[in-house]
């Protein structure tokens, strides 16, 4: 049943809760992931795009059908492929040989979660079919431009071990993803917790459908705007500035970090306050969200890369060379 506020009563800590309900019912199929929940729910109501990255069989799918589930919005699947064309994704215009006239036809892109499996496996032209809609939330089609109602959320996801076949993503459609998340292996325990949900005559994955609708489109905007009206100080706007500036002169990075990042930066850290119940943004805030923001957005040395140097690491020592506001 969706949680529903009186229309201008929301309160933080109404919101905070409203956001662990969420959190929770999709612990309830995708367990010892709690970390990435919360970082796609923090996309979510900063209003942006999320790139997920894991081997096969960790739940990246899993995932976006839980968060699709557990929102009363609609949800598109879309599994990239090498003959996908940009018209299978955004739509295209067809004749009506009973009016002669062409009536558009909307593809999947007009939802509220689309999920772009493995992204990466289809070619350029169809990856750029997304560049409009992710950045204005809107698709033109034969020179008519139709908006896409909120929310709207790209999900996509690609393996970083199976390279062959693939189209890497270019620096302009990395940069339109708020986060890339990287899914790790859960920890031993939760692991057992998945072979038992998973060997039943019924997979946890079959449980997705039975999931319950948390929250509805009018909560999630009530939400976003919340979230947006957190409270930064001048020394965190200044903070969240010079890292990303940091990220442009660093040693061994080719290519730093542009404007994007920086206000995705205080959107997501705006996010991770209401979630602590908090009406305004502290620097560990920060911290907690720029190595999800800056990861793909980096550029590394051949010399770095030969030397084994992650993007993680490179992160960390940014992190650490710039001095977080006292107060």
């Amino acid at each position: 049943m969706s949680t529903e506020f009186a229309t201008g009563q929301i309160s933080l800590t109404d919101a905070a809760q409203a956001v662990k309900q969420v959190k929770d019912n999709i612990s309830r199929v995708l367990v010892g992931q709690d970390a990435i929940i919360e970082d796609v729910l923090t996309v979510l109501f900063a209003g942006g795009h999320v790139l997920l990255e894991g081997v096969p069989g960790l739940g990246k799918t899993l995932l976006v059908r839980a968060l699709a589930k557990s929102l009363s919005v609609s949800f598109s699947r879309v599994q990239f492929t090498p003959d996908l064309m940009p018209s299978d994704v955004v739509g295209h215009s067809m004749y009506d040989m009973k009016s002669g006239d062409f009536n558009i036809k909307k593809g999947p892109a007009f939802t509220n979660i689309l999920l772009a499996d493995e992204i990466n496996r289809a070619p350029a032209k169809t990856q750029s079919a997304l560049l409009e809609v992710m950045q204005e939330q809107q698709i033109t089609i034969d020179g008519e431009t139709l908006s896409i109602d909120s929310p709207f959320m790209v999900l996509a996801t690609q393996n970083p071990l199976d390279q062959e076949g693939t189209y890497p993503l270019p620096e302009a459609e990395l940069d339109r993803f708020m986060m890339k998340i990287e899914l790790g292996f859960p920890s031993l325990e939760a692991e057992v917790e998945l072979l038992k949900l998973n060997t039943k005559v019924v997979s946890n994955e079959s449980e997705v459908s039975q999931l319950p609708a948390v929250l509805s489109v009018s909560n999630i905007a009530q939400i976003k705007q919340l979230c947006a009206d957190i409270l930064v100080d001048e020394k965190i706007y200044n903070y969240a500035v010079e890292l990303v500036r940091s990220s442009r002169t660093w040693q061994g990075v080719l290519h730093g970090a542009g404007l994007r990042a920086s206000i995705n930066i205080i959107k997501a850290a705006k996010v991770m306050a209401l979630m602590n119940g908090r009406d305004f943004v502290t620097p560990d805030d920060v911290k907690l969200v720029v190595p999800n923001i800056l990861r793909h957005r980096l550029i590394l040395s051949a010399d770095l890369e030969l030397e084994g140097v992650s993007f993680n690491e490179v992160i960390s020592a940014i992190l650490a060379s710039v001095e977080a506001p006292r107060s």
